[in-house]
């Protein structure tokens, strides 16, 4: 049984901290697999596009800004890894209110996929680990 090698595993040095044990990114043969990606901003608990409570609740919150800043932090890790933007080849998005947000995030992500349609599907779900209402999971090719 083969091992994977720690070569393998990459972490941006530009994107957020990862909140658990894992990597930003592990490379398998010319595919990059990316961890789940959000919007947090590296070296602080801030979160683009959302205002907290004091016990952190959301009290509301920019899914514009929130979907800019996690398609950022994509390109970071992909940069990062040596692979780029126009190489992802599939992306999962998770949204925790798919009806008020979908119609914004359809049109932000046009516009960052415009030259490039990778295969997508957008689920919602009812919480992610951080008070965040976006996350994106990645793969790419990789030289």
């Amino acid at each position: 049984m083969k091992t994977m090698s720690e070569d393998n595993i990459i972490n941006s040095s530009k994107a957020p901290e990862p909140v658990g044990l894992y990597p930003h990114a592990r490379r398998v043969g010319n595919l990059l697999f990316l961890s789940g990606v959000g919007p947090r901003e590296r070296g602080t608990k801030k979160i683009p596009g959302v205002n907290l409570g004091e016990n952190g609740e959301i009290l509301s919150y920019d899914i514009e800004t929130q979907c800019r800043s996690v398609f950022q932090n994509v390109r970071y890790i992909l940069e990062d890894s040596g692979s780029s933007w126009e190489k992802i080849v599939d992306v999962t998005v998770f949204l925790t209110n798919m009806k008020d947000d979908f119609q914004t995030y359809n049109r932000v992500y046009a516009e960052y996929f415009k030259d490039n349609l990778p295969c997508r599907t957008t689920v919602e779900i009812n919480k992610l680990p951080t008070p965040i209402a976006i996350e994106l999971k990645v793969i790419a090719t990789i030289d």
